[in-house]
């Protein structure tokens, strides 16, 4: 082993890149490298990069340059992720500085891949799509915490690459996701987010069905952890059985985050979505309907190529009649390899920004409505940060970095970490302010 083994990751996109950060930042320690945070003073720097949309792609590029200006001399250049998996060739070519490329199924063996470049300047390494994914026992937690149940997707949505950059679905059994979490809640984490490209397909590889109540209910009887929270729930396999299992325990969140892409009949045909507006909408009701007090999150893409006035249209009137708690857009992003980018009828950058706008414009009467609701209300908050008397708290209501938060001023010390009630004083647009609910008063 060389003695310059000095590592920086720096890691870009969605969360599941940060568990494939945390998995290589593992299994370099366990090779006598060390994670450090500073790229200037490292020997190998990682950007563990993200190709979803162009605008990810633009990201990091731009990040693998900025690194490359910061490298001290003699520094390695390793860029894995979806980028590396999609352009390997075309990296390597147009940016010589780069001198390892690693695939989305071949991260986890970083360490020997370090070995072999050293050994035999071997550097592009992106032949294992399907890997399994593997579990790794932390030695440090945070009070929230990703768990990536599955890998890869079988939809095939038109517009989407994921399918050929992260492979096939490949579920982990419930065993090792259990263990997984009790390690976790050793650690003093608090809050699990469950995720996957699709979570709702969960086991449907191993256990011949979707399986994610399966997993729920074990998470419940093998567990003690006590906020049990899921995302990227398509709606194709929200099945009976895994409402009845939202319903059955406080434990797992009344949150529900389901990509739904559009509400037009046409566009969803033409993004091969295999559910229709009707559909969505008796979902939506079915939901509400069973579940108290549920909180729904939702995407939607706007200017996909043949998306019609009348359709947009027909989206807007959606989002304002069913009220999602919380919603996001994307503008249509062509990407090469996806049936879509062979479409004709593709609509202009202006027409796409001014239709995000207007739904994120309807989209902020309808969260403050819906936030307005809660004041009055008492929630229990688990205590994320704060320092002198001002706190950040999230309720079962708000995904990290894509939701709210709730503001608190105590004189009262909260340690992160633990759980609170709070009452609800003022909606903001997008965030809540509350006090210690003392029920005396």
């Amino acid at each position: 082993m060389t003695d310059l083994n000095k590592v920086f990751i720096l890691t870009m996109g969605c969360s599941k890149n940060d568990v494939d950060s945390e998995t290589m930042a593992y299994k370099l320690k366990n090779h006598d490298y060390t994670i450090i945070n500073n790229p200037n003073e490292a020997d190998y720097i990682i950007i563990n990069t993200c190709s979803f949309i162009n605008a990810a792609k633009e990201e990091s590029i731009e990040a693998i340059f900025d690194m490359i200006n910061q490298k001290k001399e003699g520094a390695k250049i390793i860029v894995s992720g979806c980028l590396a998996q999609r352009y390997s060739k075309e990296l390597k070519e147009e940016i010589p500085e780069i001198d390892i490329i690693v695939g989305t199924g071949n991260f986890q063996n970083i360490s020997e891949i370090i070995k072999e470049y050293e050994d035999n300047n071997d550097d592009v390494y992106i032949d294992n799509i399907n890997a399994d994914i593997e579990y790794i026992e932390k030695d440090a937690a945070d009070i929230t915490e990703y768990v990536k149940i599955a890998e890869g997707c079988n939809n095939n949505c038109s517009y989407c690459i994921i399918p050929k950059l992260r492979g096939r679905l490949r579920s982990r059994s419930i065993d090792d996701i259990v263990n997984e979490i009790n390690h976790l809640y050793k650690l003093g984490t608090r809050e699990v987010i469950l995720i996957a490209q699709n979570t709702t397909d969960y086991g449907m590889d191993i256990y011949s069905r979707p399986s994610l109540d399966m997993l729920l209910k074990a998470m419940l009887e093998r567990t003690k952890m006590p906020w049990i929270r899921i995302m990227y729930l398509y709606p194709d396999n929200i099945t009976d059985e895994l409402i009845e299992t939202f319903k059955s325990s406080d434990r797992i969140l009344k949150y529900m985050d389901i990509p739904l892409q559009h509400a037009s009949d046409h566009v969803l045909k033409m993004m091969n979505r295999h559910i229709n507006k009707d559909e969505i909408h008796d979902l939506i009701t079915k939901l509400r309907t069973n579940i108290d007090d549920l909180v729904l999150r939702t995407t939607f893409i706007v200017g996909f190529p043949g998306e019609r006035e009348e359709d947009f249209e027909e989206l807007l009137d959606f989002i304002k009649k069913e009220k999602f708690d919380k919603l996001g857009v994307f503008e249509y992003s062509d990407e090469e390899g996806t049936r879509s980018y062979s479409f004709s009828e593709k609509l202009d950058e202006k027409t796409k920004r001014s239709r995000r706008d207007e739904i994120m414009d309807a989209q902020m009467d309808i969260s403050r409505e819906s936030l307005e609701k809660r004041v009055g209300t008492v929630m229990k908050c688990l205590v994320e940060d704060g320092e002198a008397g001002e706190y950040t708290l999230r309720s079962f209501m708000d995904a990290p970095d894509v939701d709210g938060v709730i503001y608190l001023s105590s004189d009262e010390e909260l340690s992160p970490g633990s759980f609170v009630d709070v009452k609800i004083t003022e909606a903001l647009d997008y965030d809540l302010r509350g006090e210690i609910y003392e029920p005396s008063k």
